[in-house]
């Protein structure tokens, strides 16, 4: 579902919703993902930005492109989105999740336990 009041970019937002239907399974490799005209008219926006959000993932290799026929969900595109998303969760939210523990001075314990207790209560 693409937030249109985001301050994140909408062909970045159909991008990542794309990724995470193949996340979830939901696309499978060798599937055809939608199109830029169905995205444009389920979400009243311009073709060509729906465009740009599936040729990120033609750049990623995620996607490809058979002529005439549209995009297709590549082999390999849930390994190379996991391998993505683990090094920016890595990179940019354990970082900043230190840094919020560390003003409101909980230890690297207080969170590491929080964590446990949030994942227990999902179950």
């Amino acid at each position: 579902m693409l937030d249109l009041n985001s301050d994140k970019s909408i062909y970045i937002q159909i991008a990542e919703s794309i990724e995470n239907e193949i996340l979830l399974g939901n696309l499978k490799e060798g599937e055809q993902a939608p199109s830029t005209n169905q995205f444009a008219k389920v979400y009243q926006i311009n073709p060509a930005t729906a465009g740009k959000g599936l040729n990120i993932l033609v750049e990623e290799e995620i996607l490809y492109k058979k002529r005439g026929l549209g995009m297709f969900v590549a082999e390999g595109a849930r390994e190379k989105i996991l391998k993505k998303r683990q090094n920016s969760f890595f990179k940019e939210v354990i970082p900043e999740l230190v840094k919020e523990g560390e003003r409101v001075e909980l230890t690297i314990e207080d969170i590491i336990k929080a964590i446990e207790e949030y994942k227990g209560g999902m179950r």
